[in-house]
């Protein structure tokens, strides 16, 4: 099965991206508005035409989110739970809970 695409300035293999690069900084965000993965919010801003549209509450177990290191996506919803991916125990970016309200409705 293919992996989705991820978009963003100056990638590594991991998804990090110019703005964010930590060894943590591993999460790719489908964003609502295009239904394309970008390593974070800036990226969008600078790649993207558009503005970004906050996925709404009632679909947040939609599959939104993917562990660069893995390469699994994960259900909003779990992310939003979890610090860690369930699939590789690969450590998130717990801070990266201060920018929810970039990507979701709260």
């Amino acid at each position: 099965m293919n992996q989705p695409k991820v978009n963003g300035m100056n990638l590594d293999s991991e998804s990090r991206c110019e703005h964010y690069h930590s060894e943590v900084d591993v999460v790719a965000i489908k964003f609502y508005c295009c239904h394309k993965y970008y390593a974070c919010y800036y990226c969008h801003q600078e790649l993207t035409d558009h503005s970004p549209a906050k996925w709404p509450k009632d679909q947040q177990d939609e599959y939104g989110i993917m562990c660069g290191h893995c390469k699994n996506e994960l259900p909003i919803s779990q992310y939003m739970n979890t610090s860690e991916c369930p699939h590789c125990s690969h450590r998130f970016n717990e801070r990266c809970s201060n920018h929810f309200p970039l990507y979701f409705e709260m």
